[in-house]
């Protein structure tokens, strides 16, 4: 299987259908996917999509309409989400637990979704089952409109690099132990694939990731952690590169001998080709790992001049030191908005300030690891999500409330329960709101928070304890990038600020598989019964019914309002 590019021209391993909408620069997509569990040369069987691992390019414009025909060929359920892709008025298509009943083996799915007011580098990956830890993923590429000018020159290529951990046990095994007192010993990170390869060298590489580039030319790469576990730091031998856009924000172009990239996040740097024809290599080093005879645990793929006929030797250049953290948040902190250009409209993206706005809301979230009747468990504020049947979007719409599903505001926004306990965790957004989320963590691990529907302006990084005072000394209000996915420090905080003007349920989440998979996740609830100015689409014509409203296993006389099928 290889890395694979599926875009508006090409028609390789997906059907591409493009047709024009009405009144609009939009066009319809058409994907059709085949999901898979198949052998593949990464030790143990991978999810393929077409054959292909990873899986293959959505390349569209803003605006577009994508729908994704989905055939579920594996042996349990299926659902995908669509990283950072805010799904405007449509969390039904989040393909979330909360939000979606999955796509059973045998059958098939279509998602509608439209990249509304959306630029940028993104990617998409299996929601549910742990099945992201074997594979899945692709990347998205949503591209400005031609009438708005991009800030830099267009680049000779683009090249998609997905880079993340991965395990050499099976996610089913590893699956089947977390939750227990066996989990410690599985599922640890075997190696940093890059585009599904291994690392160069390696003794069980059958091929590594290599890019051919010609002398003088200008690249654009878009490079996104996939992985599981780890952050890694991201440089190319004897190159510089300059950071251009994060998660569909264009950034102050700042010039980089390396980037960290945490789990989830989404980067594109643009890497002028200045040196001689050679071969250089291309490092992922992770993060809070001891180097091992003076290197790094790292994937290592090959930057490869198209006239060079030496191939590279010798040991892999140096980067910061695995453990140097203040390294890592001053890089984080000097990530800015560009407040001069337009990114999905011609408005400067700064057009709006948020230095004076007033909030709505605080949500204090603290991740950690607790035991719940004598498990490990991950939690927030001491509570561990309870994934239930029904989905909370079924229930909420169909339910009159929640119909005993789950119940609203239960959970402790900005304390934490003395007891650690499951729960079911869905909060008031306030609708058109501004809320900020403080993330705490209490982990020695670089934690990784991510939220389905938005963009958030990443205003804060700290250490210890967060305080209200914080606000006036540690924020910047003036230029905060605006991304989905944010990471936080061992033993420390972040904060960001989200408009809330998106109606839907949506899931916040840790984007570290295991914390999510465990628990460490909750749904915030966004609705304004007022249809003006916005209301939420109604369920699409092909819902899937499942939970407490699947009409197959309903008792007769049952007091549930079924929805018509």
């Amino acid at each position: 299987m290889a890395f694979g590019v599926c875009c508006r021209d090409l028609f390789t391993y997906a059907t591409l259908l493009v047709s024009f909408v009405v009144g609009s620069n939009a066009i319809d997509v058409f994907l059709e996917w085949n999901v898979a569990l198949e052998d593949s040369d990464n030790i143990r069987p991978v999810i393929v999509i077409n054959g292909m691992f990873p899986g293959p390019l959505i390349n569209v414009t803003t605006n577009d309409v994508v729908h994704v025909n989905v055939f579920n060929n594996m042996d349990e359920p299926l659902l995908f989400t669509w990283h950072g892709i805010q799904q405007r008025l449509n969390s039904w298509q989040d393909g979330v637990s909360g939000t979606n009943c999955p796509i059973l083996p045998g059958t098939n799915w279509t998602y509608v979704f439209q990249v509304k007011d959306q630029i940028g580098s993104f990617f998409y990956y299996p929601s549910i089952n742990f099945q992201k830890a074997a594979g899945g993923f692709g990347p998205i590429r949503v591209n400005n409109r031609d009438v708005i000018a991009v800030p830099f020159p267009k680049p000779e290529a683009e090249f998609d690099l997905l880079i993340g951990d991965w395990s050499y046990d099976d996610y089913k095994r590893t699956r089947s132990m977390l939750g227990t007192h066996q989990m410690t010993n599985v599922g640890i990170s075997n190696v940093i694939l890059m585009n599904g390869k291994g690392p160069y060298g390696h003794p069980l590489s059958k091929a590594s990731e290599s890019f051919t580039v010609t002398r003088g030319k200008t690249y654009r790469f878009r490079i996104s952690n996939v992985g599981n576990a780890l952050s890694f730091n991201f440089k190319i031998q004897n190159h510089l590169m300059v950071l251009v856009e994060t998660e569909g924000s264009y950034t102050n172009q700042i010039t980089l001998d390396s980037l960290d990239v945490h789990i989830g996040q989404s980067y594109s740097v643009l890497v002028t080709m200045n040196q001689d024809e050679a071969d250089y290599y291309i490092i992922a080093a992770a993060k809070l790992i001891p180097l091992v005879f003076g290197q790094s645990f790292a994937g290592v793929g090959i930057l490869h001049y198209s006239n060079s006929d030496a191939r590279v030797t010798g040991p892999l250049p140096i980067g910061p030191h695995p453990y140097d953290l203040e390294f890592s948040v001053n890089q984080a902190k000097s990530v800015r908005w560009n407040l001069t250009t337009g990114a999905a409209r011609p408005n400067p993206q700064g057009s709006f300030n948020i230095q004076n706005v007033t909030l709505s809301q605080t949500f204090i979230l603290q991740g950690s690891m607790e035991e719940i009747q004598g498990l490990p468990r991950y939690t927030v504020n001491n509570v561990s999500y309870y994934t239930v049947d029904t989905p909370l979007k079924l229930a909420d719409n169909f339910g009159n409330g929640g119909s005993g599903v789950y119940q609203l505001d239960a959970f402790p926004l900005d304390s934490v329960n003395d007891k650690a306990a499951y729960g079911i965790s869905v909060v008031t957004g306030t609708h058109r709101g501004w809320a900020e989320f403080v993330f705490k963590n209490n982990m020695d691990v670089i934690d990784s928070w991510h939220l389905d529907g938005y963009g958030f302006f990443v205003v804060g990084f700290g250490k210890g304890d967060w305080t209200p005072d914080l606000r006036k000394t540690s924020y910047n209000l003036f230029d905060p990038v605006v991304r989905s996915t944010v990471q936080v420090y061992p033993r420390g905080w972040t904060a960001v600020y989200a408009f809330l003007d998106n109606p839907g349920m949506w899931n916040l989440r840790s984007q570290l598989l295991k914390h999510w998979y465990l628990g460490q996740e909750l749904y915030i609830r966004v609705h304004d019964d007022d249809p003006d100015p916005a209301k939420e689409r109604p369920p699409p014509d092909n819902l899937l019914l499942c939970g407490i409203f699947d009409h197959s296993k309903a008792p007769a006389n049952s007091p549930v309002p079924f929805p018509a099928p």
